[in-house]
């Protein structure tokens, strides 16, 4: 009994294969002289089967033939850019800074096709945005290596994705030159020392309406859009406890101005921080203070640090905020007033007094919302206590005191 051939495609009419992905899912690909290699549909979605990639195949042949169908390769790079950026699954505020990023620093790249973008062209785009990349109040200024850098994560996360899809062989980013990790460091922090602290703290007390504020910010250590996402009911005065599960943050959409939503927090993960009885007796005075002022800012599902109306505070305005507070601080104080620092120290402050007190890095990690105790550890490592005279006479004893 003879077998059955397997029937030959005619010259020209193009083929369907399947591929592995890298977790070894089965998938398949498809090409054709007209528009090339693809393995994604115009949806964005593989092909699971050789039924849907031959069905694929024979849509968009008919397509090419009258003209209607582009090939991916030639698409700009601007084009492909919102593209995926309106397929990723993000938090609101990673994807509006995305979009931010992708329309105000690579905009000079937009114009150009897919296929054709170059390592090159990319290496000199970069340090165009280094020489003169602001587009704000400050245009025409250098964007600092951190900013380019964060620039270049998002181009080469989206020309991985064209990778991928097969619309272009190679990444291009591989092979760029942003700036380097150590380049591109976060601003060094300031911390203050507990005496610091504690004269802010005293006039705060005396002088500032958001003195509770700046108090829960110090003595826990958690992030500015983390207190300002809290309400009542995450607050276990009794416990003397605070739940944080959320965020604050501001997102920007162009054409429609800024919105203020909650979300996870940096690490996605909740986590619950003791509170001190000084800061639990701040804030029994303090909810019900905000009782007073109208009843549902008392609320349980109420903001606790919501503006007089119950509204999200700005996250933005409440740094610079901090910032005029510290002035006024400076005037009333003169010499004695603390230094200058920003509004997220505090949050280095509540840790380096407590690694310098010698609590546990393990501990203060937790307080802090670290995805692990090692971020802690090469945070603030400088602030540690050590023992450095025990272990010189250690060692001494060890040799039995011998000349070395």
């Amino acid at each position: 009994m003879s077998k059955t051939k397997a029937k030959r495609r005619s010259p020209g009419s193009g083929s369907v294969w399947p591929y592995k992905e890298k977790n070894g899912t089965l998938r398949y690909a498809i090409a054709h002289p007209s528009f090339g290699t693809r393995r994604v549909g115009t949806d964005g979605e593989a092909w699971h089967s050789p039924a849907e990639a031959e069905e694929a195949l024979t849509e968009m042949r008919v397509a090419a033939k009258r003209g209607e169908l582009i090939d991916p390769s030639k698409q700009s790079l601007g084009a492909y850019l919102a593209d995926w950026a309106d397929g990723l699954r993000l938090a609101p505020s990673t994807l509006a800074s995305y979009r931010k990023n992708i329309r105000l620093h690579l905009a000079g790249l937009a114009g150009v096709p897919l296929a054709s973008l170059t390592t090159a062209q990319i290496d000199k785009h970069y340090r165009q945005l280094e020489h003169s990349g602001r587009a704000d109040h400050r245009k025409g200024e250098g964007l600092s290596p951190r900013t380019v850098r964060y620039v270049h994560t998002i181009l080469s996360s989206a020309l991985s994705g064209a990778v991928e899809s097969g619309r272009i062989a190679r990444n291009p980013c591989g092979r760029a030159h942003p700036p380097t990790a150590g380049q591109a460091k976060a601003p060094e922090m300031v911390c203050w020392t507990g005496p610091e602290l504690s004269v802010f703290l005293a006039w705060s007390a005396r002088s500032s309406q958001l003195h509770v504020l700046w108090a829960m910010l110090a003595t826990t250590g958690m992030r500015r859009g983390e207190l300002l996402a809290l309400r009542w009911r995450d607050i276990d005065l009794d416990a003397g406890t605070v739940s944080i599960r959320r965020s604050a943050g501001v997102v920007r959409v162009k054409g429609e101005g800024a919105a203020i939503t909650e979300g996870d927090t940096k690490t996605r993960k909740a986590r619950v921080v003791d509170l001190g009885a000084m800061l639990v007796a701040l804030l029994r005075a303090y909810k019900a203070a905000r009782g007073t002022m109208a009843l549902q800012l008392a609320h349980r599902d109420a903001l606790a640090f919501g503006d007089h109306e119950g509204r999200h505070r700005h996250p933005e305005r409440l740094s610079r905020t901090f910032k005029a507070e510290l002035a006024r601080c400076a005037r009333d104080l003169g010499d004695g007033a603390p230094p200058k620092i920003r509004l997220h120290d505090l949050r280095h402050t509540h840790a380096s007094l407590l690694l310098a007190g010698g609590t546990p890095v393990k501990v203060v990690s937790e307080r802090l919302g670290h995805a692990s105790a090692m971020i802690t550890l090469g945070t603030y490592a400088h602030v540690m206590p050590g023992n450095q005279r025990a272990a010189a006479d250690a060692f001494d004893a060890l040799i039995g005191g011998a000349q070395a």
